[in-house]
């Protein structure tokens, strides 16, 4: 008769503690990748945040200065309430001789400049279009 080894120190076919470290090391590996790409797809999303709010913000600023009657030329700047600054910029396009006195219109070149960040890191979004209005009756008269 054959004598069988007792049940605890029969070997069942497990894992060796080699086998099982390098399984979490491999996991860990898997896990660090997987955090990055999380935290680069919120900065991303945060990015992207920063410039949608840079946008609407330029468009209500020019959209301000656009709908206004009587444009005239300088620089003016603000704040808004979200860390965001502007400056706006409206400069009137020098015509020929001959055609002054032809033309009752003016053209005029709009900039406006959305800036936001920390000072050495700041972000920009510049819009820029032109506007053709009558001219004032000073000017017309001239």
């Amino acid at each position: 008769m054959k004598r069988h080894a007792p049940r605890f120190l029969q070997v069942d076919g497990g894992f060796t503690l080699l086998e099982i470290l390098v399984a979490i090391s491999i996991m860990a590996i898997c896990l660090t990748v997987i955090f990055q790409l999380f935290s680069g797809g919120l900065k991303s999303g945060r990015l992207s945040d920063d410039y949608t709010r840079g946008v609407f913000h330029a468009r209500e600023i020019m959209e301000e200065i656009l709908v206004s009657d009587d444009l005239a030329e300088g620089i003016s700047e603000g704040r808004f309430n979200d860390s965001y600054a502007w400056k706006a910029e409206v400069v009137r396009v020098e015509q020929k001789e001959e055609e002054k006195s032809k033309l009752p219109l003016d053209t005029f070149i709009v900039k406006v400049q959305v800036t936001w960040g920390e000072t050495e890191r700041k972000k920009r979004f510049e819009l820029e279009t032109m506007k053709v209005q009558e001219k004032q009756e000073e000017e017309a008269t001239k």
